[in-house]
C-alpha cells in the first residue's frame, strides 16, 4: 500500500522528466528496481497466470510490465474485458504498491490487433510488402495503433524488421520480403504509423524493431538455428533496415532468439551494446523475446543456469525480460546482492523503463476508456483502410486472357482456403474464427457474380477430401476458383493444436510445393478443360511450376486479413486492378535456393555461355501483371550537386484500356567497387497511377545514402564511380563524384 505523505517529485507533470526519473530511482529499493526490468503473462504459457495471479505479481516482486492478452494464449481475446483487465491491474499497481508505478502493457499486433475479436486485421507482412507502398503501410499501422491503445497496451512488439532470405523459414510471411531497402523504407513506415507523433500520442505505440540483428536466414531454413552470416552481409543486408527504424526514433529494439558467430543474440555484449547502443546509437529500451533469456541456458548452452542466464543478458544490456515473472526478478536480487551484476548497471536499465513510461504519460493518465473500445476496433473506417491494404497487395502472376472475370459466370470455388477465415488471416492472429469480421472468399465471390456458384473443398490443406465431387461442380462450372495454399501458422509451421496440422506433415521447410492433396485437385479440375483460377493463400512464394505451365491464371493473395476475401473477388471480377509486386523471389524449385534477386556478382570461370543462370527463379522479384499494359521509355539519369542526390525520371505510359497503377523500380549497380557488390540492388520505387491513353513522368530523387554500404573495419562509404541505373529494360549511368 502507497505510503507517501507528501507529493513526491516525481509525480510533478511540470518537472523536467530527467528530474522526475531521478527523484522516483532514488526512492526504489533493490526489488522495486528489479521489478520494473521484469514482464510478465497472463494466461497459459509456463504455466497458468489470471488477473489475481498479476496482483501478486506487483504486489510481492513489483512486476512493471504484462501481456494478459493480446498474444496467443492470453486471458482474453474479447476488447471490453481486455480494458478492464488494464484498468483492474493499474488500479492495483498504483493503490496496492507503495511508491504507485504504472504497468507498461505490451502486445503481438503484427499485422493488426488480430489477437482480440473483432480487430481490423491487414495482410501480413509480405502482403503489406506487396503494395510497395509506405503510406498505406503507414496508415495501416497508425490504426492498429489506435486499435491497441484503445484496448489499454502500450507496446507493440513490431515491426518485424527481418529481411527474409530463405523462403523455407516458417516466419518469412511476417517480413517485408528479400530487399533491405524495400523491408528498410515500409519498416520506416511502420514505425512513423505506430508512434504517431512521437511517444506520448495518445493514439500511438511505442514500436519494437526486431528481431535485431539477424534471424530470417537461418541454416536449414530452421526457425531459431544459427545465423551464420560474414559481418559485411550482416551489416549490408540484415542490420540495414534496423538502421533505417533507429532513423524514425523507434523506441524499443527486440533481440533475435539465434546466435550468431557464435554468441545468443539475447546475450551478446557485442550485438546489443558495441553494435547497438555505441555504434548505431539506440538510446531506446531492448525488450526480450518471450523466452529468449531462458534459451541462453537451456539450448544455446553458453550459461549453466538461469541466474547465470539473466547475468549475460543484464550484461549485454537487455532492460526487459518480457516473461521473466517473478524468477526473473528473483535472479536479478540476487546477482546485484552477489556482486555479479551492479546496481548502476540496473538503474540503467530501471532508468530507461521509466523514462519510457514518463512520456507515454501513463502516471497521469494510466487508465483507458472501456466505453470507447468497442466502437474503435474494426470500425468501417478502419476496415476500410484494410481493404484498400490487401486490395493493393494483391499479384497477378500469370494471365492468359482469363481475367477479369465479366460478372455473370458460373463458378465453381474450391480449395482448402475457399471459406476459411483463419486461413485468410494466417498467423498471430486469432485461431477459430469466432467474431473475426470480413467474407470468406467463397461468400465475396458468391456476392461478385450473377451467375451460380457451386462449391466444394476437395482437399484440407494436406488432406483429400470431396475430390470427385470438386471436379464434377467444377465440370459443370464456366470458371473454376481454387483457394490454394497454406493455412494458420507460427515459427515452425506450429504449434500443431492450433494449425490443425501435425508436427512434420505439410507446410514443412522442406518442401516448397503445394502439398500432394493439393496438387491432385489442381491437376483434376484442369482435365475438366474448366478454366482454373489458382489463388495462393499463402505465408511463404510457393514452387507452383506445374501451375505456372497449366493453368491460365495465378493471383497470389498472401495472407490478406479480414478484408481480403472481398479484395480477391474485386480482383478477379475487374472491380480492382492487381498492382501488388512481388517482395520475395519465387523459386523455380527447393533445390534452386538460395535465390535472391541481389547475389553478389561474382566470376565464370569456364565462360558465361557455360554457366546456368544465378538468378533464375519461377517468378523473380518486382514481378507482377495489371488488366493494362504499360510502356515505360526515356529514362533520365543525373547526379544533382545542390542535392546531393541522383534524381531518375522516366515516362510511364498506359496503353491499355484501363485505369492501372504501376510500381517504377529502381536498381542500381556499382561498376566499380573496393569490395564485391550486388548484381543489382533497389534503391528507389514510386506507386504511379496512370489512366488509358496517359502518359506520367515519373520522377525520384535518390539520396546519395542509396549508394552507401558498409565495409568492415572501414565503416559506412560511398565511394565514387559509375553507377549503372535499371528500370525495367532501360539503362544509363550516372558518376558519383569524389565529394558526393
Amino acid at each position: 500500500m502507497r505510503s507517501e505523505s507528501d507529493t513526491p517529485a516525481f509525480r510533478d507533470g511540470d518537472i523536467d522528466l530527467e528530474t522526475r526519473v531521478d527523484d522516483l530511482v532514488e526512492r526504489m529499493t533493490l526489488a522495486e528496481k528489479a521489478g520494473q526490468v521484469t514482464g510478465t503473462w497472463g494466461g497459459n504459457f509456463r504455466h497458468e497466470n489470471d488477473v489475481d495471479d498479476l496482483k501478486t505479481a506487483i504486489s510481492e516482486a513489483h512486476i512493471g510490465a504484462a501481456a494478459p492478452f493480446g498474444w496467443g494464449s492470453g486471458i482474453t481475446r474479447d476488447p471490453a474485458e481486455a480494458a478492464a483487465i488494464v484498468n483492474e491491474l493499474q488500479r492495483h499497481a498504483m493503490d496496492e504498491t507503495r511508491l504507485g508505478i504504472p504497468l507498461l502493457f505490451n502486445v503481438d499486433a503484427v499485422h493488426g490487433h488480430a489477437y482480440i475479436t473483432g480487430a481490423t486485421v491487414f495482410p501480413n507482412g509480405l502482403g503489406a510488402a506487396a503494395t510497395w507502398d509506405p503510406e498505406g503501410v503507414e496508415k495501416a499501422a497508425s490504426v492498429t495503433a489506435g486499435e491497441v491503445r484503445a484496448t489499454g497496451a502500450h507496446q507493440n512488439y513490431g515491426p518485424t524488421t527481418d529481411v527474409a532470405r530463405d523462403p523455407r523459414w516458417g516466419r518469412a510471411f511476417e517480413t517485408f520480403g528479400e530487399s533491405p531497402h524495400l523491408v528498410g523504407e515500409l519498416v520506416a513506415a511502420k514505425v512513423r504509423g505506430y508512434q504517431g507523433s512521437g511517444v506520448g500520442d495518445p493514439e500511438g505505440v511505442v514500436a519494437t524493431a526486431k528481431h535485431f540483428p539477424a534471424y530470417s536466414e537461418p541454416e536449414r531454413g530452421e526457425d531459431a538455428a544459427p545465423v551464420d552470416v560474414s559481418e559485411y552481409k550482416l551489416r549490408n543486408t540484415f542490420v540495414a533496415p534496423f538502421e533505417r527504424a533507429l532513423s524514425e526514433d523507434v523506441r524499443s529494439v527486440m533481440p533475435s532468439y539465434n546466435s550468431i558467430n557464435g554468441e545468443p543474440s539475447h546475450g551478446s555484449v557485442s550485438l546489443l551494446r558495441s553494435l547497438l547502443r555505441d555504434e548505431l546509437g539506440f538510446d531506446g529500451h531492448v525488450v526480450s523475446d518471450w523466452d529468449g533469456i531462458r534459451h541462453i541456458f537451456e539450448d544455446h548452452g553458453t550459461a549453466h543456469n538461469h541466474a547465470s542466464a539473466v547475468k549475460q543478458a543484464r550484461q549485454a544490456g537487455l532492460d526487459i525480460a518480457s516473461v521473466g515473472h517473478i524468477e526473473h526478478a528473483d535472479r536479478v536480487i540476487e546477482l546485484v546482492e552477489d556482486g555479479d551484476l551492479t546496481e548502476d548497471a540496473l538503474d540503467t536499465s530501471v532508468r530507461r523503463v521509466l523514462r519510457l513510461k514518463f512520456e507515454l504519460g501513463l502516471f497521469e493518465e494510466p487508465f483507458v476508456d472501456e466505453e470507447a473500445v468497442t466502437e474503435t476496433l474494426g470500425n468501417d473506417d478502419h476496415r476500410e483502410v484494410a481493404r484498400q491494404s490487401a486490395r493493393d497487395s494483391m499479384t497477378l502472376l500469370k494471365n492468359d486472357d482469363l481475367l477479369p472475370l465479366s460478372g455473370d459466370e458460373d463458378v465453381f470455388v474450391g480449395g482448402p482456403n475457399a471459406d476459411d477465415m483463419v486461413h485468410q488471416l494466417g498467423g498471430w492472429s486469432v485461431d477459430d474464427d469466432d467474431g473475426i469480421p470480413g467474407e470468406t472468399i467463397l461468400e465475396a465471390i458468391s456476392a461478385s457474380t450473377s451467375g451460380t456458384v457451386t462449391h466444394a473443398q476437395g482437399t484440407t490443406l494436406n488432406e483429400t477430401m470431396d475430390v470427385d465431387d470438386a471436379v464434377e461442380k467444377a465440370a459443370a462450372a464456366d470458371v473454376a476458383v481454387l483457394a490454394l495454399g497454406e493455412g494458420w501458422y507460427l515459427h515452425e509451421f506450429g504449434p500443431a493444436e492450433q494449425a490443425g496440422v501435425e508436427t512434420g506433415e505439410w507446410p514443412t521447410r522442406t518442401e516448397l510445393r503445394l502439398s500432394a492433396p493439393q496438387r491432385e485437385l489442381v491437376q483434376r479440375v484442369h482435365e475438366t478443360d474448366t478454366p482454373v483460377v489458382g489463388v495462393l493463400v499463402t505465408g511463404r512464394p510457393l514452387v507452383v511450376d506445374w501451375m505456372a505451365e497449366h493453368v491460365p491464371a495465378i493471383l497470389m493473395a498472401y495472407f490478406p486479413g479480414t478484408e481480403g476475401g472481398v479484395a480477391i473477388a474485386e480482383t478477379l471480377f475487374g472491380e480492382n486492378d492487381p498492382s501488388g509486386r512481388l517482395p520475395i523471389t519465387i523459386p523455380s524449385s527447393t533445390d534452386a535456393l538460395p535465390q535472391t534477386f541481389d547475389h553478389l556478382v561474382h566470376p565464370t570461370p569456364i565462360g558465361d555461355h557455360e554457366h546456368p543462370d544465378s538468378y533464375d527463379p519461377l517468378y523473380p522479384f518486382g514481378h507482377g501483371l495489371s488488366y493494362t499494359t504499360f510502356e515505360t521509355d526515356d529514362l533520365a539519369v543525373a547526379y544533382d550537386t545542390d542535392a546531393d542526390a541522383v534524381t531518375v525520371e522516366v515516362d510511364v505510359s498506359n496503353v491499355g484500356d484501363r485505369t492501372g497503377t504501376e510500381i517504377v523500380q529502381i536498381y542500381a549497380r556499382q561498376l566499380q567497387a573496393s569490395r564485391v557488390r550486388p548484381n543489382r540492388s533497389l534503391v528507389g520505387f514510386d506507386r504511379v497511377t496512370v489512366e488509358p491513353g496517359e502518359t506520367v513522368r515519373a520522377t525520384v530523387e535518390l539520396p546519395t545514402a542509396a549508394f552507401e554500404y558498409h565495409v568492415p573495419n572501414v565503416g559506412t562509404v560511398l565511394e565514387p564511380g559509375p553507377y549503372r541505373i535499371d528500370v525495367d529494360a532501360h539503362s544509363e549511368t550516372v558518376e558519383l563524384p569524389e565529394d558526393a
